[in-house]
């Protein structure tokens, strides 16, 4: 069947009270709390090591881990949920499950039994992010699209799970122990869910994908801005990811930064993730295809910076700062354009084999493969990786057929 774009988008939202913008809030604070419990552990591992007595492989392992379910449960969960004709149900279940894998996490007495509740974890949260968006694409006016869900993923991702995580958890660590800290980190989902089942309604053109109307995984494939976005996405994952394992570690060692020098440039640098919201904004009144084209490209400049400038640290971080903005292109790549794409009963299987590809591709392969470059070479390798991927992003995306309703027509 051919793949058909939306249509009959719902009419605007007015006030600052409306339903669509209480829905952007409640559904960026359930995918921030999500994002927080998948975080949690990497902030936390300083207390977890000496006490279950891990080695570095263990601690790669129960990343990795949670990364594969994650990743295969983001297209194998939003395809049912397309297939079945509903969200609301399925994110109720899965943020049930991901709250009480916090908690089991808080009880493992073991390396195995910590592996499996990360695990069940990721393929719990894997489909909140494409389902969530799924859900706000539905529900959004044509105009606020892009605003809407890079509020949604940007602003509350980055705010909940890498500036409120860190400070709440390790101090919650210090002044109990690992454990407590896992206990409430799933809590605020808990408190999520309530409020999403009291108060969020089925998108309304919800319902069942027919037998006629299905679209298998190769089919998908060939309409060309999802095999673009999937690419898009393995590029950005791994520029991410990579970023984040190895430009620590060569400002310390290569740039011989102090431990206190490269935090404070890490976490100005990481401050842009709630600002990244305005990218998706941006493409509601430019276009998608340039906003995705033109920050793919920044992304080049954290890595480069950290290779190549030496000037004040300063200046390094408010360079990096803006080369992180790039961020916000993720809603554009895994949500916008390829829900802007098909139809909506299609959108959260499009969106879940994105992140899935993404996730596999760019977070699984790519880092482990700078390392094993960077073991045979220097730390250097893995940020030319990095400026590379970003690169790749950018020229794939200046192939993609643009979508926003303010080019392209606004019933669309």
């Amino acid at each position: 069947m051919p793949l058909t774009p939306l249509s009959a988008s719902p009419p605007a939202r007015g006030g600052l009270f409306s339903y669509e913008n209480g829905l952007v809030l409640l559904l960026g604070m359930t995918f921030g709390f999500a994002y927080f419990d998948r975080t949690a552990l990497n902030f936390l591992t300083p207390f977890i090591v000496p006490d279950l007595a891990l080695s570095n492989t263990q601690v790669g392992l129960l990343s990795s881990g949670l990364s594969i379910t994650w990743a295969l449960s983001a297209y194998v969960i939003g395809r049912w949920s397309d297939s079945a004709g509903v969200r609301k149900p399925f994110l109720l279940t899965f943020i049930a499950v991901f709250c009480a894998c916090s908690f089991l996490s808080g009880i493992a007495p073991t390396f195995m039994l910590l592996l499996v509740a990360r695990m069940i974890m990721g393929a719990a949260e894997g489909p909140v992010l494409p389902v969530c968006l799924a859900i706000v694409n539905a529900e959004s006016s044509p105009h606020r699209r892009g605003i809407n869900a890079g509020f949604m993923q940007n602003f509350f991702g980055t705010l909940l799970g890498a500036v409120l995580a860190p400070l709440v958890l390790v101090a919650l660590a210090n002044a109990f122990n690992w454990r407590v800290a896992f206990y409430v980190a799933g809590i605020p989902g808990l408190l999520c869910g309530l409020a999403i089942w009291l108060w969020v309604r089925e998108p309304q053109d919800s319902r069942p994908v027919t037998q006629h109307e299905h679209i298998d995984l190769w089919q998908m494939l060939r309409v060309r801005n999802i095999w673009l976005c999937c690419l898009i996405s393995i590029c950005m994952i791994g520029n991410v990811v990579v970023l984040l394992a190895f430009l620590p570690l060569y400002l310390t060692t290569v740039r011989d930064y102090s431990t206190t020098l490269m935090s404070w440039v890490m976490s100005v640098a990481g401050m842009a993730g709630p600002f990244a919201f305005l990218v998706p904004a941006l493409s509601d009144r430019i276009g998608r295809k340039p906003a995705t084209v033109v920050f793919s490209f920044a992304a080049i400049l954290a890595p480069l910076a950290a290779l190549y400038f030496h000037g004040p640290p300063t200046l390094l971080a408010a360079i990096m700062f803006g080369g992180m903005l790039s961020a916000g292109v993720f809603p554009l790549f895994m949500g916008i354009i390829p829900g802007e794409t098909i139809s909506r009963r299609h959108a959260a299987t499009a969106m879940g084999l994105i992140v899935c590809v993404g996730e596999l591709g760019g977070g699984v392969a790519t880092p482990v493969v700078a390392g094993w470059l960077a073991d045979r070479s220097t730390l250097a390798a893995p940020l030319v990786i990095a400026a590379a991927a970003a690169a790749i992003a950018g020229a794939l995306a200046l192939l993609l057929k643009e979508t926003a309703p303010v080019k392209v027509g606004a019933s669309t």
